[in-house]
């Protein structure tokens, strides 16, 4: 090695922010199991790289005892004070054994070394990237599909939409631009792993926080989310400030602000309600766009009962149970519907008596 080789490493510092010192000391480090390796010994060495000039050498090490049990790492008092007459027990004696091939396998795991710990730092900056956007959206392009799973180019690193994260029904289509909401980020021994979703409500929360500004200054404030992707979602937003509409503000004029969301979730349904601290009020909205006659709820196991009109019961029910489930979802309550002649069976039989009578 020589200077070029430092004034190399002092770019990589500069570039890629890997210190110098700790690449040296990585260096050495490596030095010393090469040595070891090539020349067939189990001597304590030391290997040190010239700061300055770029010099390599090895030194033997020896530990200084009263009496000598391994040769290879140990030297007498004795021996010791013909060398040097100050050392004493417990110094550390060192000879320069540098092999006269050195330089050449030194080069070589130089290199290697170098290569590796900017491989580490690369991943380890991609890392710190994407940890930092996780329950963020990113745009990326679909780069391939294996076995379902499709794998996104997302810049510098390739992201994973695994199955169980994509939407029944959407079709993922090569070089394809796609909006992902990043799920996790961890750390493998392959570098950084990033999980994407286009299935977590996060990912609506996020496109209606691009698409209305009054949600980014935070005038207006998403409360609660639940969603069934693919199919439906219901939000509930809440406005901080009284002369701000918080459902016409997601929705926007003529509806151009929800329907942009509704594009990029390939025309999921969305019902948009104003959130409310008052339970029986919350769960009358989010039953939309069912009409609800009562409320009936129980604080402590946090339940409701809700009644609503014989003709409203299929609609507040929805279709398979979708809206009251997803009403559920959104309030936190666990809600059971009752049609009004369900509830009150004692009119539906009065009313028969009286139809009867008017029959004779």
């Amino acid at each position: 090695m020589n200077k070029e080789f430092l004034l190399a490493i002092d770019e990589l510092e500069k570039e890629k922010e890997i210190s110098k010192d700790l690449l040296l000391e990585a260096i050495e480090s490596a030095l010393v199991s090469a040595y070891k390796k090539n020349y067939g010994t189990s001597q304590n060495v030391r290997v040190s790289i010239d700061r300055e000039k770029g010099n390599v050498d090895v030194f033997m090490r020896k530990d200084v005892v009263r009496e000598v049990i391994d040769s290879l790492t140990e030297i007498s008092l004795e021996e010791a004070k013909e060398i040097d007459p100050e050392y004493e027990i417990g110094d550390v004696i060192e000879y320069q054994v540098t092999p006269k091939d050195f330089g050449r396998i030194a080069a070589q795991t130089a290199k290697q070394v170098v290569v590796q710990r900017i491989r580490e730092a690369e991943r380890g900056i991609i890392y710190e990237d994407f940890i930092n956007k996780q329950s963020e959206i990113v745009t990326g392009i679909i780069q391939r599909i294996s076995n379902e799973t499709v794998f996104v180019n997302l810049g510098k690193t390739e992201g994973i939409l695994p199955v169980n994260e994509q939407v029944k029904g959407e079709k993922y289509i090569v070089n394809n631009r796609i909006k992902v909401y990043i799920m996790d980020v961890k750390k493998t021994t392959k570098g950084p792993q990033i999980y994407l979703s286009r299935s977590h409500p996060g990912l609506v929360k996020r496109l209606f926080e691009l698409e209305v500004p009054e949600i980014q200054d935070g005038i207006v404030e998403i409360k609660s989310i639940a969603r069934e992707a693919g199919s439906r979602t219901k939000i509930a937003v809440h406005s901080n400030d009284e002369n701000i509409d918080p459902v016409g503000a997601c929705v926007g004029t003529r509806g151009i602000r929800v329907q942009a969301i509704v594009d990029e979730l390939f025309d999921e349904k969305i019902d948009i309600i104003v959130w409310s601290d008052d339970p029986e009020e919350m769960i009358k909205s989010a039953l939309s766009p069912a009409k609800v006659e009562k409320v009936m709820i129980n604080e402590e196991e946090k339940t409701a009962v809700v009644i609503v009109p014989d003709y409203q019961l299929s609609l507040a029910i929805g279709k398979e149970g979708q809206n009251v489930r997803l009403a559920a979802k959104l309030c936190g309550w666990k809600i059971d519907i009752k049609s009004h002649s369900q509830f009150y069976p004692e009119e539906s039989e009065e009313n028969e008596v009286e139809v009867t009578q008017d029959e004779d």
